[in-house]
């Protein structure tokens, strides 16, 4: 598993990102624990999107991070590791897949099936096209994933209906699955019918249900080219 956290300033300081912080403590503990019969990663790395240049060099921060540590202290760790005050002014997705190829094959985790999950608007950096600026989702490039495995998911968090049919219709992939979910609908996961504050996450059988429907979603692949 793969987490990337967008720490650009349109997403830092959208209305969501403290939520999507909060989420990702919650989702990070309950795969490392097996909650609600989540899949347990063997390995997990977490690191930001983007940076302060073109593919510039992230660090992966690996699964003996976030183990043995609760949900609050893995939030806690989180906001330390990527803090607010030093936003990314750019958004790169595709250094960000190529960083996750390579880390496969400097680990020989080739063919297994890796789980991609993105905290982010995911609306690509604006290239100038004549005298346009350009928002291209077909730019956005899977190949280095796509040699990587026959089994690969890449699910992106808090972005809008009209990004996120973008990046399911857009971006081409032959073997890469995506599923994408409205930033509106994942604001509700600690919704008071949802998420009960004096349960453990162990108990929280309508928490484990919303993810495994509106997170873990087994989405099918569909060839974009």
């Amino acid at each position: 598993m793969f987490v990337g956290i967008d720490i650009s300033g349109s997403f830092v300081n959208s209305d969501y990102f403290e939520n999507s912080m909060s989420f990702l403590a919650h989702y990070i503990y309950s795969h490392l624990n097996g909650v609600g019969g989540f899949e347990e990663p063997n390995v997990l790395f977490v690191a930001p999107i983007g940076g302060a240049d073109v593919d510039q060099p992230k660090t992966f921060y690996p699964i003996q991070t976030f183990q043995n540590k609760s949900v609050e202290e893995i939030e806690e760790l989180l906001y330390e590791l990527f803090p607010t005050d030093q936003l990314d002014p750019i958004t790169d997705f595709n250094a960000f897949f190529e960083h996750i190829a390579r880390t496969v094959e400097n680990h020989n985790l080739v063919l297994r099936p890796i789980s991609v999950v993105m905290l982010s608007d995911g609306i690509p950096d604006y290239h100038v096209e004549g005298n346009r600026q350009m928002r291209d989702f077909r730019a956005i490039d899977l190949s280095p994933l796509e040699r990587l495995s026959r089994n690969i998911t890449i699910r992106l968090l808090y972005t809008n209906p009209v990004d996120g049919r973008s990046w399911q219709t857009e971006v081409p992939r032959r073997r890469v699955k995506i599923w994408t979910q409205d930033s509106d609908v994942m604001e509700t996961w600690n919704d008071p019918d949802i998420y009960l504050e004096d349960r453990p996450l162990q108990q929280q059988e309508r928490w484990i249900e919303w993810t495994a429907e509106n997170v873990n979603y087994n989405v099918r692949a569909r060839r974009v080219d």
